[in-house]
């Protein structure tokens, strides 16, 4: 059995309302596990955390990010591999979605909605982590 993790990163992508400006958050329907879960991906050879999880974002959403603080690492099995997957809180920037084989949804939902609808209650934590380091940063 191979022990080693699997290295991954991503992001709890986060944008004002453009209706309403309160918080929302970004989640993304992945078909192949028909999942709710926050833009996140394998890292490439040698390739950085935080330039894994800009790249991943951007693929999986259409939206550039702006990481801002470094949210929990979670640590979990897939596969009956260990994978370690690395989050930050990032801002989202103009963009559009256009569905894609990995995601075919997302969701700009208020915290409290994204947290219910994240299939995976870990992701929800990050939500929270999420709102703890925006209010800390104001």
């Amino acid at each position: 059995m191979n022990d080693t993790p699997v290295l991954a990163a991503g992001c709890v992508l986060w944008r004002r309302s453009p209706v309403d400006g309160d918080l929302e958050v970004c989640l993304v329907h992945r078909p192949k596990y028909d999942d709710w879960s926050h833009p996140k991906g394998k890292l490439k050879r040698d390739e950085d955390a935080t330039d894994g999880a800009l790249r991943e974002v951007a693929e999986e959403t259409g939206y550039p990010a702006a990481l801002g603080s470094e949210l929990s690492t979670v640590h979990y099995y897939a596969n009956g591999r260990p994978k370690e997957v690395r989050y930050w809180a990032g801002e989202a920037g103009e963009g559009h979605f256009t569905p894609n084989h990995e995601v075919d949804r997302i969701l700009w939902l208020p915290p409290s909605q994204a947290r219910e609808r994240l299939t995976q209650p870990r992701d929800a934590d990050l939500v929270n982590e999420l709102l703890t380091s925006l209010h800390n940063t104001q």
